[in-house]
């Protein structure tokens, strides 16, 4: 509390304060102590300048009257596919690629993490490579082919990546999945074109074969902090090589429903 205004002989109202409460009758009832008078006439004054601002908002604007439309700085023009269909947009040329397609494209599936490079929530694919889209402009997709998360299914059929992410259990809130997704295609590619990696044990031999260090390491800018990464490492090998990691759970088939239904005493509609 305010010691000065719990104070009887200084929450008096001061010369001033008086002379003011007399010339605006508006003011009045507020009561005589500094704590009402204060809190009183701030609610007054809002009151007043927001009924000027609308009043000043109403009034029609003469034929001769200067206006001005609101600009971006240097806007450019920019040419590019996302998810297989040409845009031109205008844009500012400092805006980011992953502002571009949330904000004007409303593709939102690649997200705004740290919008600094260091989490991956908002890798997208360009020209068959993974980009940190927060840190990418949008300008210098020009020409280019950019895949988000909402371009990898066909119809309804889910990408294999997709799909073993499910299978997997490979997320849990999901924010980071859309990226850790993009990053896990393009990875397969990079393998493909033998990029190697800095667990690769012999930078000689080009092999496609992916151990799961390597996944591991080439998956290390995309971080979940939910911490599903043996689930991501898991449905990334089955893409990968074909083979089935191990795990502890699968889908209930329908036989397997129906017993349980009927050990519960649940009757199928």
């Amino acid at each position: 509390m305010n010691d000065e205004l719990d104070d009887p002989v200084s929450s008096e109202l001061t010369d001033d304060e008086t002379a003011l409460l007399n010339e605006m009758p508006e003011l009045a009832g507020l009561g005589l102590t500094r704590r009402t008078f204060l809190a009183g006439s701030l609610g007054v004054f809002a009151l007043e300048l927001l009924a000027t601002e609308e009043a000043l908002a109403a009034l029609a604007l003469p034929p001769d009257a200067a206006t001005a439309t609101k600009a971006g700085g240097n806007v450019v023009k920019v040419a590019f596919k996302v998810n297989g269909a040409a845009r031109t947009l205008e844009l500012d040329s400092r805006i980011s690629l992953l502002d571009t397609l949330r904000e004007r494209l409303e593709l939102t599936g690649s997200k705004k993490g740290c919008d600094q490079g260091q989490c991956g929530a908002c890798t997208v694919i360009v020209d068959g490579r993974r980009v940190l889209s927060c840190l990418t402009l949008a300008a210098t997709v020009e020409g280019k082919e950019v895949t988000t998360v909402e371009g990898l299914a066909k119809n309804d059929q889910l990408h294999p990546m997709q799909a073993a992410f499910i299978k997997y259990d490979a997320f849990q809130c999901g924010y980071c999945t859309p990226g850790q997704i993009c990053s896990a295609v393009a990875l397969l590619d990079e393998a493909r074109r033998g990029d190697v990696s800095h667990v690769t044990e012999d930078v000689s031999v080009t092999t496609t074969r992916l151990t799961d260090d390597q996944i591991r390491e080439r998956m290390s800018g995309n971080i979940c902090r939910c911490g599903a990464y043996p689930g991501i490492v898991a449905a990334i090998q089955e893409v990968h090589s074909g083979r089935q990691t191990q795990h502890t759970w699968h889908f209930a088939d329908e036989e397997q429903l129906a017993r349980v239904r009927k050990e519960d005493g649940i009757e199928t509609v």
